[in-house]
């Protein structure tokens, strides 16, 4: 059963937690607490938000620990995370997802988030959402875009509706035509394809799958949607929207292997002989004017008219 969080309100208290990478400079955080108050929230940080070992936020049970204790605190209204970067799928094993579905609240973030949304959305069937991190806040990444979505995401009775592009000089990709209304599953696919084989395994079978991408060149994608399709995971979808997938392209020039194609060539050789609706080019993923997508509810793809949107309402 979909379980829907209450819709974030005036004057609620927004907790932050780092369940991935920690915070490279207080100041960042400082700034986001600050800007976050300014927009009519109270800010409560999670006690290990600040600590830092390694490339993580504190050991595993640490940050599960905060990530629980702050589903379980009535005090907070919802949970933003700090950022993303690695070591999500490091908590997972100690997530109580029976205590997370029974104290439903907005949970957001994205890029290393996307193994806790998975999960969180597959074992205790909470609406989470895909959006900005809040060391964005405060900062140039939040641009109007950016804000107005994930405010619409989080505070609106309505639902998200059409997902826009952020500029008429950007272009959106009609891969294959067709329509289709399913509930929306995704994020990262380095990350999504981190969980097949694992109890916490995507499940697509009759959903819409988004995707998205930072920094990697086209022959490794083409490698992991390749595990997708040899997985069936791509073919049990019922339509497929990807992102922007900011710097995908080729490190260098070099017309031999692996560099001698663009991500538009992989798309088009492998996503679109699966004759699913397909657009390419939303701001779904690392880019300024990311747009917040709640997970679990339905959408629809109208790929004839180009047109990805949220017709379910995500809160209550």
């Amino acid at each position: 059963m979909l379980i829907k969080p209450g819709r974030l309100k005036e004057g609620d208290t927004i907790g932050i937690v780092s369940p991935s990478s920690g915070i490279w400079k207080r100041s960042d955080m400082l700034r986001s607490i600050e800007e976050i108050e300014s927009w009519g929230f109270k800010v409560k940080i999670g006690e290990n938000a600040y600590n830092s070992r390694n490339y993580l936020a504190g050991n595993d049970q640490d940050r599960a620990n905060d990530l629980m204790e702050f589903f379980t605190d009535d005090d907070i209204d919802a949970i933003f995370c700090s950022q993303g970067g690695y070591g999500a799928a490091r908590i997972l094993r100690y997530l109580d997802f029976d205590v997370i579905k029974n104290n439903p609240k907005i949970f957001i973030g994205y890029s290393d988030i996307t193994s806790l949304h998975l999960a969180i959305n597959k074992f205790s069937g909470l609406v989470t959402f895909h959006g900005p991190c809040a060391l964005s806040a405060g900062t140039e990444d939040m641009t109007p875009y950016r804000f107005d979505s994930m405010m619409k995401a989080l505070k609106s009775d309505k639902p998200v509706g059409q997902i826009k592009m952020s500029s008429n000089k950007k272009y959106l990709l009609k891969i294959n035509g067709g329509k289709v209304e399913a509930p929306v599953i995704g994020g990262n696919l380095t990350l999504i394809c981190s969980s097949l084989g694992t109890p916490y395994e995507i499940e697509t079978e009759g959903k819409i799958l988004f995707l998205e991408e930072l920094d990697t060149e086209p022959w490794f994608i083409d490698h992991m949607l390749t595990h997708l399709i040899n997985s069936g995971k791509l073919q049990q979808s019922v339509g497929i929207v990807v992102g922007e997938c900011l710097n995908c392209e080729p490190l260098k020039y070099d017309p031999g292997f692996p560099n001698q194609c663009s991500l538009e060539d992989i798309i088009y050789d492998l996503l679109q002989p699966l004759g699913l609706p397909m657009l390419y080019g939303l701001p779904l993923g690392h880019t300024k004017d990311l747009a917040t997508i709640p997970l679990g509810v339905a959408g629809t793809i109208d790929a004839d008219k180009g047109v990805f949107e949220i017709n379910e309402v995500a809160t209550v």
